[in-house]
Parts: structure tokens; C-alpha cells; sequence
């Protein structure tokens, strides 16, 4: 029987600028290195269900090659978290919140620094420039690959 595919859950506030990025490069680095069992999705802690993302994050992704314009926002569900295997968080405030609201998933939830052995958090680039965006796609497609990289010697060792 296949085993079921582990989510990965990636959250910011909106999920209109940070959380569809890392969404959108997580599933392409997954396909990059070649590591099956892993399915991406992306909310926000205090997403508007069905909005776009930014034009911003939508240009930024274009420049990485990757496609934002069908992206959704959606609200973060006790459901979805339910579902997720691991979920990164964009800043300390994000993880103390959903924590706070949903201990029962605290064991699997971490900063996207956190997760890979650094300090500090993902700023928000909601507002800025398309420079700004790139500069979050950027440091994004960094820490993704070393979460990656984390997933796949995990992979191994089970």
C-alpha cells in the first residue's frame, strides 16, 4: 500500500505575499530534488479566504520562473493543521499565535528559521517594491532548500 503523502504547511498573516511564495517554491524544490511524498499548501492566521496574491509576489515568482496567478489565500483551519505533518511559520509572533490558539499541534510547528537551525524571522514585504519581494522570494529559496535538504535526510533515516 503507498504511504500517504506528508504535508508541509507554510503560514504567514494574509497568505498574499510570503506564504504562496514558499508555497510555490517548496513544491518546486521538492520536484528539483527529486523528493516524493511531501504535498505543499499555504494559509494565513488572518487571511481573507479567495484573495490573489500580491502583484508584487506575483512578479517575484515570475522571476524565479514560478506562478502565482491562480494562488488563493486561505484562512489557517484547525483542519489544516490537523492534516500537516510540519508546519513553518514565518515569524515568532506567528508560531507564539497559532500556538497559543492551537496547542495541540505545537509539537509540529516551528519558524521557518527556526526549522533549519537560525535565529530571527521572514519579514513581510506586503507594501513594498517588487525589489523587496525578490529580496523575500530571495532569502525564501534559501532557507526552502535547506528545509529540503532537512526533509530528505529525514526521509532517509525512516
Amino acid at each position: 500500500m503507498p504511504k500517504k503523502e506528508k504535508l508541509l504547511l507554510l503560514v504567514c498573516t494574509g497568505n498574499t505575499c510570503r506564504s504562496p511564495l514558499a508555497q510555490a517554491l517548496a513544491a518546486h524544490l521538492l520536484q528539483v530534488e527529486g523528493l516524493s511524498g511531501w504535498t505543499v499548501a499555504s494559509a494565513g492566521l488572518a487571511a481573507l479566504n479567495g484573495m490573489s496574491a500580491t502583484r508584487q509576489a506575483i512578479t517575484a515568482a515570475q522571476e524565479l520562473g514560478l506562478d502565482l496567478s491562480a494562488h488563493q489565500s486561505r484562512s489557517l483551519t484547525e483542519e489544516l493543521a490537523a492534516e500537516a505533518e510540519l508546519v513553518l511559520v514565518m515569524t515568532q509572533a506567528h508560531k507564539d499565535l497559532l500556538v497559543k490558539e492551537m496547542p495541540q499541534y505545537a509539537a509540529k510547528v516551528y519558524t521557518l528559521k527556526e526549522f533549519v537551525g537560525q535565529a530571527g524571522d521572514v519579514a513581510d514585504p506586503f507594501g513594498g517594491s517588487v525589489a523587496v519581494y525578490m529580496e523575500t522570494a530571495q532569502e525564501l529559496q534559501g532557507l526552502l532548500q535547506l528545509v529540503i535538504n532537512k526533509l530528505a535526510a529525514l526521509d532517509d533515516q525512516e
